[in-house]
């Protein structure tokens, strides 16, 4: 509960910083996977074509409806692109659980920045080596890797920092994060109508991630010498239980005040919750079974709206192209209609958020709304995807993709939203940092199960 006298976030300077926070630690993936059209025009070109002669456009799809270039996907670039993306994710998710007790939080985060930055550079670089084509993939793969391995603990701290803050702080974060995706899918529109050759297009490409997470470093040390985040840091520090006890019981008593008997009887319960989490504080002692028992409902939830959206995003939905001939359209359609009109529609869901928390944290049955969702999974492998054995194609016109790609997104933005914001007010303030990198975790287990599954949606088309 805030005072008057507390400091406030002058010029939403800390609102600013976790905006570009939640921006910069989703950066990464996001410019990976809006960058497949690159990756398969490295691993087509230095491989093989099925007919014709390679064209600078053949950069855009691994299968063009009106060009004379295809590729086969011998690789199986974007499933194990998914894939290898999420297991670090998790595994490091599960580390950086256990970890964040004894390694200091600056450590963690800025060393995670650093070294993401490191191997995008290394990535760009990339760029302009040439090498045979396996080469090139085992290096991606890897790099894939390391770098969510360290998203990964650096997602997982951020996360568990910002539940220090009012909610309204973690909501811009989340935000932040689904602007992400938009900013790397229109900076791939821009770099395919540059008319500028592929490798020289990729170069920039990956550059401009390297800038942004310079800014998130920078925006990182910044936080430190705002004094509204020093307020709610100092907040956490074992040295201030006995004060932050203190203002418990002030707000509690007056809330029983204010409520007649039955406040006083519920604050007294309270009271006692919040005495007996202040003992634990000054221990430096969190159960995490006791924490997972108060927000298993919004662990399951992220688990399960992720490992929808997974499943079939990219693996499935970068595989659907347009049913019309126009060259314009098919060049552009899956970037515009697969990532960017996801990415926006993401970045709204996860807005709205900030503004709407339906239903509340005490609901039961968010686990089976979010499972609803899975009718996503049959209605995008019936979309218009050349390349298919076992299933034929119902949703030929190109605007059935586009309404199934934005009710799927705006929902995954919103339901992957929601747990990470109501997990916190399931909680005592002395169990956010656990709970931040518990949901952390379960959203990193999410990732992975829709990337396992995507390996068999894939082979029933």
């Amino acid at each position: 509960m805030s005072r008057k006298n507390d400091p406030q976030d002058k010029f939403h300077a800390v609102t600013i910083i976790c905006l570009i926070l939640g921006l910069g630690t989703l950066l990464p993936w996001n410019f990976f996977i809006t960058a497949i059209p690159y990756f398969q025009q490295r691993l087509c070109s230095e491989t093989h074509k099925l007919s014709g002669n390679h064209s600078e456009n053949s950069e855009l799809s691994d299968s063009s409806n009106n060009g004379t270039t295809k590729c086969r996907d011998d690789f199986n670039f974007n499933n194990w692109m998914t894939l290898l993306a999420q297991l670090p994710l998790l595994l490091c998710t599960l580390l950086n659980s256990f970890i964040y007790r004894w390694i200091p939080e600056k450590v963690r985060i800025a060393g995670s920045m650093l070294a993401i930055l490191s191997l995008f550079i290394f990535t760009a670089i990339l760029v302009k080596v040439e090498m045979d084509a396996q080469s090139f993939f085992d290096l991606t793969m890897a790099t894939i890797w390391f770098i969510n391995a360290f998203c990964a603990i650096l997602q997982g701290s951020l996360f568990g920092l910002l539940t220090l803050f009012p909610q309204h702080y973690s909501s811009m974060f989340l935000s932040g994060q689904g602007m992400a995706g938009t900013f790397a899918a229109l900076a791939m529109l821009l770099s395919m109508s540059s008319g500028a050759d592929p490798r020289t297009t990729a170069l920039g490409y990956f550059i401009t991630p390297c800038v942004g997470t310079f800014i998130s470093i920078t925006c990182y040390f910044l936080l430190y010498h705002v004094d509204f985040a020093n307020y709610h840091f100092s907040k956490s520090n074992t040295n201030s239980s006995k004060t932050y006890e203190l203002e418990t019981k002030t707000e509690l008593l007056h809330q029983g005040e204010e409520n007649g008997d039955a406040g006083q009887k519920k604050a007294v319960l309270l009271l006692k919750e919040a005495e007996a989490g202040s003992v634990g504080e000054e221990k430096q002692s969190v159960s995490l079974w006791t924490v997972l028992k108060k927000i298993w409902v919004m662990a399951l939830t992220i688990v399960i709206t992720f490992g929808v959206t997974l499943s079939v995003f990219p693996a499935i939905t970068a595989k659907v192209v347009s049913r019309y001939d126009h060259e314009g359209w098919c060049k552009f359609f899956n970037p515009v209609c697969c990532f960017l009109i996801f990415n926006i529609m993401d970045w709204i869901g996860r807005s709205i958020t900030s503004k709407i928390l339906w239903p509340g944290p005490d609901c039961k049955y968010l686990p089976l709304l979010t499972a609803s969702r899975f009718i996503f999974v049959p209605l995008f492998m019936l979309c218009n995807i050349p390349e298919r054995t076992y299933l034929s194609t119902f949703f030929l016109n190109d605007v059935w993709f586009i309404i199934f790609m934005i009710f799927f997104s705006l929902s995954n933005g919103y339901f992957v939203s929601l747990p990470m914001c109501l997990a916190p007010k399931k909680v005592l303030p002395h169990e956010s940092e656990t709970t931040g990198a518990l949901m952390t975790f379960f959203l990193a287990l999410g990732l992975s199960v829709g990337a396992g599954l995507s390996f068999g949606f894939k082979a029933l088309l």
